[in-house]
């Protein structure tokens, strides 16, 4: 009987899908200690859009927040979400903090990190799974899944035998936009299946309505581990629900070894936060539907949000359906970059401003500079020469890894212009990452602190 494990994503992917990750840790605590006996083989609790929210939305300190999951749950792996070079940010970051990051992360309580980046370019990675393995964490190495003519499964495979090369614990095909189809995952999870002996983890969105097909076809092939959500914070532009996939499976004849009870428990739990978000606002219900534009523009929900949002802010809402098919036109100029952040701003931003300037490339911004430059890495397919040329206008690109050219002092100019601001490397890891908002954080943390003080005073 085959076994087939579970990675639970509402600490993480889940929310960040449905409520932009505005659930704070005391909404969820009171189940954590229960979660912890599910028997997941996982749960995604930290990474992605969590670390830079916590300090700028929710007043919580990201590595604090960790620690108290952490302590709740002592038998299960937790797993974060890292975009290698990238870190938690939008930019690259000089080897000795990719290195101090994830060091810091094991050292507070993670014991798998995802590891992914934007254009697939394995350099991106190489650092931060070295890092991983060396700190005793296990590295899942991650493919960043798209389709264009140059991303095909032989393609990924070759991928996967270079992450398998640099000792991951995992192979990951990541679906952010929901589009890998039944047969697509039923091939790519064969051909990885085939090439390296490694557990292969799959991970989609309901986007597109095709997520649960998906998966099916995707275990048929020999797929180990699935992300779900359980079913409140599942659906939509989030994950499948636990518990369908957990009664599936298990009438299919597979092993299945998740606590059913819990997992009801764990749903009347998220039940009423879920309902209160959908009362306030926070959770908009065109999240939970099915949108299969997905297939024909290939832009992921958060994106499809984002492009709409830019274009009310301009008042130009009349031009959403010419955004939507630039967006695919710009991604064929950039070398067809995966569509995940931050390429997936990239190319949305950039097609915005095409459609408004009625002039392809008349306004571009510093971000899509920095990408023509080469310092996001290799893209997959070589960017439009005249684009390129028009965008950098006489500007050579750079050669060789964009990482090497970055200061290797950038720790301890930031340590030092922090001074007794920073009680820990926790603190300066968060600034390197997010500076004005973590400053903010510092600040608030200060005034509450100095609150604190004054009130055991007059107590006293």
């Amino acid at each position: 009987m085959k076994k087939v494990q579970f990675t639970e994503t509402v600490l993480r992917d889940a929310n960040q899908s449905l409520i932009a990750t505005r659930l704070p840790y005391d909404k969820f605590e009171p189940i954590l200690e229960k979660m912890d006996q599910a028997g997941f083989y996982s749960v995604e609790c930290w990474g992605g859009a969590t670390f830079d929210v916590c300090l700028r939305f929710l007043n919580e300190d990201p590595w604090e927040r960790l620690r108290k999951i952490r302590a709740k749950m002592p038998n299960t792996k937790l797993q974060m979400l890292l975009r290698g070079q990238n870190i938690l940010g939008y930019k690259h970051y000089p080897d000795d903090v990719v290195r101090r990051f994830v060091r810091a992360s094991v050292k507070n309580g993670i014991d798998i990190i995802r590891i992914f980046d934007a254009l697939n370019d394995t350099d991106n990675l190489k650092v931060a799974v070295e890092e991983t393995i060396k700190q005793g964490a296990m590295a899942s190495g991650t493919i960043s899944y798209t389709t264009s003519p140059v991303h095909t499964t032989a393609k990924f495979v070759e991928m996967v035998k270079e992450l398998k090369q640099m000792g991951v614990s995992s192979i990951c095909i990541k679906d952010m936009a929901g589009i890998m189809t039944p047969q697509s995952a039923y091939d790519l999870v064969s051909g990885i299946k085939d090439a390296v002996d490694l557990p292969v983890v799959l991970h989609t969105h309901c986007t597109t309505g095709l997520a649960f097909m998906t998966y099916l076809k995707g275990i048929e092939a020999g797929a180990d581990v699935i992300d779900t959500a359980i079913s409140p914070f599942s659906g939509g532009t989030s994950q499948p629900a636990t518990e369908t996939l957990y009664y599936a499976l298990k009438e299919l004849g597979y092993d299945v070894a998740l606590d059913e009870k819990i997992l009801i428990e764990m749903a009347n739990f998220f039940k009423p936060i879920r309902n209160d978000y959908l009362a306030d606002g926070t959770l908009n219900p065109i999240s939970m539907t099915t949108d299969t534009q997905c297939l024909t523009y290939q832009i992921p929900g958060g994106m499809l949000s984002n492009l709409l949002s830019q274009l009310k802010m301009m008042n130009a809402l009349d031009k959403f359906e010419e955004a939507l098919i630039e967006t695919p036109r710009v991604r064929k100029d950039m070398g067809y970059p995966p569509l995940v952040t931050p390429t997936s701003q990239l190319v949305g931003s950039q097609a915005v401003q095409n459609v408004l300037a009625g002039e392809r490339y008349k306004n571009v911004g510093a971000e899509i500079k920095a990408y023509c430059r080469g310092e996001y890495g290799r893209t997959p397919a070589p960017i439009n020469e005249e684009v390129r040329a028009k965008i950098l206008n006489g500007e050579k690109p750079i050669e060789g890894r964009y990482a090497d050219t970055l200061p290797t002092d950038t720790y301890e100019k930031a340590a030092e212009h922090l001074g007794d601001t920073a009680k820990c490397e926790e603190d300066v890891l968060s600034y390197i990452a997010f500076p004005q908002v973590a400053e903010n954080f510092f600040e608030k943390r200060r005034e509450a602190e100095e609150k604190v003080v004054r009130y055991t005073i007059t107590e006293a």
